[in-house]
């Protein structure tokens, strides 16, 4: 189930170019399940990014009239202008349903979340004279809020809840004023109970019954049922992470967040159970997910093998977490820690797990991951559900560049700049030398049209 191979082998030397080139080997995907379905929607095999763009491209031109179509197609529900979105009442039945258990959890998950988005805004930076620069030059810096974004919550095989607390709160917290909310329905076109109840939670205004790459391009782009947005962020399968980044230019992104992954930087000292269980866990989610343990303990890597093999027996999405293990999991042996560290480094997974006796003492050498959970207890559901911080995180390598979602996802910076005459003309030579030098005359004029008296 588990691959074992030693780094510098040419069988983990395999098992990481085929990692490095993961979103690469996503986007190629071309099973007969895939096949079949594909021709079956569209008359013709296409592959994932066609897919994306042939959807993107009918939402752009005709709105809800292909937002409906491939609705109907992709889900089959008869989507309408009367369905399209959530009423209120639907939001409110849906928290009536929801077990009271479930609500206080979601509550907990609530206030933990938003503490941790207003402990970490920004306080706006005043205009301000540098240490080097005449008096008479201020700068400053202005966070405000975008105006309106769209949330993404997957659906389909799992439905979210917590996807809805991890990537609105952010957003409310930073004051964004509009929130339009998009999650897949059902055939019967019914939405989870648990979704819902999160919705109501937060009382959202927006919410609609879509999900893919067409609810991304109505999002986008804008249909008379759904008004376009500045920003669109969360987590989701292949297409819609596709279809954000083709988007990507004409709105923001968050990040490339698409099927999920965990690596376990483990020592001797980790207990094999949990962490086969950890791997476990993210395994379940997708047959996409990537579950990898990197170790300098051959001993631990057999061990966590054979807990793997014990464990998913009794899981109820046994097929799905297989698969994962299968296509994407796999157990690296390090010569040591600082081999280990280095290959977690490279892979810049989503989440990455530390279970080795000194773990903090790690962190200043991790350089490339969405979120570092530390210690045997710092499982990954906890940063999924409650923790503080939001669990959309970057995928595919791309945690090398990007972050995961908080309020700074949903401000914009803001230069300041404020200068008398006086602040001027201590610097107009250099700016008229700089203005010279680059060939402008136009803004060489224009700071030495100041510094004439009277003028």
């Amino acid at each position: 189930m588990l691959t074992i191979a030693r780094i510098g082998t040419p069988a983990a030397r395999s098992i990481l170019t085929r990692l490095r080139s993961r979103l690469a080997a996503l986007e190629a995907l071309d099973t007969k399940p895939y096949r079949t379905r594909v021709k079956k929607i569209f008359g013709q095999v296409l592959r994932p990014e066609q897919v994306v763009a042939r959807i993107l491209h009918d939402l752009k031109t005709h709105g809800d009239a292909a937002l409906f179509k491939y609705t109907k197609r992709i889900d089959g529900f008869a989507l309408n202008t009367r369905n399209v979105r959530v009423t209120r009442a639907e939001l409110m039945a849906g928290y009536r349903r929801t077990p009271k258990t479930v609500r206080e959890a979601l509550a907990l998950a609530a206030h933990r979340i938003a503490e941790y988005q207003q402990g970490i805004m920004p306080e706006q930076v005043p205009l301000h004279t540098g240490c080097c620069g005449p008096q008479g030059i201020q700068t400053g810096l202005l966070w405000t809020p975008l105006r309106r974004v769209g949330v993404y919550v997957p659906g389909g095989t799992a439905a979210y809840p917590s996807s809805v607390l991890m990537n609105t709160l952010p957003a409310l917290v930073a004051g964004v004023q509009e929130i339009a909310l998009a999650t897949p329905c059902g055939a019967d076109g019914k939405l989870s109970d648990g979704v819902l109840c999160a919705c109501h939670m937060l009382d959202l205004k927006e919410v609609y019954r879509l999900g893919g790459a067409q609810a991304i391009g109505a999002l986008a782009y804008g249909t008379k049922s759904v008004p376009a947005v500045e920003k669109i962020v969360g987590p989701g399968n292949l297409f819609v992470m596709l279809a954000k980044r083709a988007v990507f230019g004409h709105v923001d992104i968050d990040m490339l967040a698409g099927p999920s992954e965990v690596l376990v930087l483990a020592d001797q000292t980790a207990r094999a159970a949990w962490v086969a269980a950890d791997l476990l866990a993210q395994a379940e989610h997708d047959v996409l997910a990537s579950c990898i343990l990197v170790t300098d303990s051959l001993k631990l890597a057999e061990a966590v093998r054979a807990e793997a093999a014990k464990q998913i027996e009794s899981l109820p999405r046994r097929a799905i977490a297989a698969a994962s293990l299968r296509d994407w999991g796999a157990v690296l042996v390090a010569k040591d820690l600082n081999e280990a560290v280095a290959i977690a480094n490279e892979l810049a997974p989503e989440h990455l797990e530390v279970m080795t006796k000194n773990p903090k003492q790690l962190v200043g050498r991790l350089t490339s991951a969405g979120a570092i959970f530390l210690g045997p207890h710092a499982t990954e559901p906890l940063g999924d559900y409650l923790a503080g911080p939001s669990h959309t995180l970057p995928t595919g390598g791309t945690a090398r560049a990007f972050s995961g979602v908080s309020v700074y996802t949903f401000l914009r910076r803001t230069s300041l700049i404020s200068a008398n005459a006086k602040g001027l003309t201590e610097v107009s030579e250099a700016l008229q030398t700089l203005a010279c030098a680059e060939g402008l005359e136009a803004h060489r004029r224009a700071v030495a049209i100041r510094q004439v008296r009277g003028a």
